[in-house]
């Protein structure tokens, strides 16, 4: 049995052990850190399968863990914090955090969380193939069936499509999307343009449209693909 550890980064010690105690499964070992440098200095020695971060640190601020972090390692970051602006979100996601759950938080919800983040790294290196339910996505091929039958993309609904899929799980901000259809391109409303856009790829792909299975909406922030 392969055993995974978390680095729980919070300045409170009461926090870090609800948190360390919501993650105990007897699979997954839990380190932490009360300090921001404490935390890059743990994630360096440990390497640690996911990180918990807190960003009221007494130290640093949690974005700068965040970019610090990002500068040599994937390691999925879940963002925890009592801050509750979608600009403070899209600011943390946009500068190297996976996720974001906001305190009080649901304990079933954070571990539901955990465990996408810590299942999107194998798939992400799957051979080229993404298969979900009746939806198949041939990354290599740039194919994309459901029930059997291909489905045509546009090259911007294709791209939108690769991104999200190949980052399951992950929350993508608009500006992370926008990035990946319109490369190269500033200027631009990127809600809008990317509202229409999903809307059409979600009526090529989903059973029901408006109740979408595997594009979510994060409300304020991006989109979501759920496996």
């Amino acid at each position: 049995m392969s055993i995974r550890t978390i680095l729980v980064v919070d300045d409170e010690p009461r926090i870090r052990r609800v948190v360390s105690d919501a993650l105990a499964d007897g699979e997954t070992r839990t380190i932490e850190a009360g300090t921001g440098r404490e935390a890059i200095d743990a994630v360096r020695s440990e390497r640690p399968d996911l990180v918990v971060l807190d960003l009221g640190l007494p130290d640093l601020q949690g974005i700068d863990v965040c970019r610090t972090v990002r500068g040599w390692t994937d390691v999925p970051i879940l963002v925890l914090s009592a801050r509750h602006s979608d600009a403070e979100k899209v600011l943390l996601l946009d500068n190297g955090a996976d996720d974001y759950v906001t305190k009080p938080f649901s304990t079933v919800e954070f571990q539901a969380r955990v465990r996408a983040l810590l299942r999107r790294a194998p798939r992400e290196e799957a051979e080229g193939h993404i298969v979900v339910g009746d939806l198949e996505i041939d990354l290599v091929a740039h194919t994309v069936s459901v029930e059997g039958t291909d489905i045509h993309l546009t090259p911007i609904e294709w791209q939108l499509l690769r991104a999200l899929a190949t980052k399951p799980d992950r929350t993508l901000t608009h500006r992370q999307l926008f990035a990946a259809a319109w490369p190269g391109r500033v200027h631009g409303d990127a809600q809008h343009y990317l509202r229409v856009h999903m809307t059409h790829l979600r009526r090529k792909l989903e059973r029901e449209p408006a109740r979408p299975r595997h594009i979510v909406t994060e409300l304020g922030v991006g989109y979501r693909f759920v496996p």
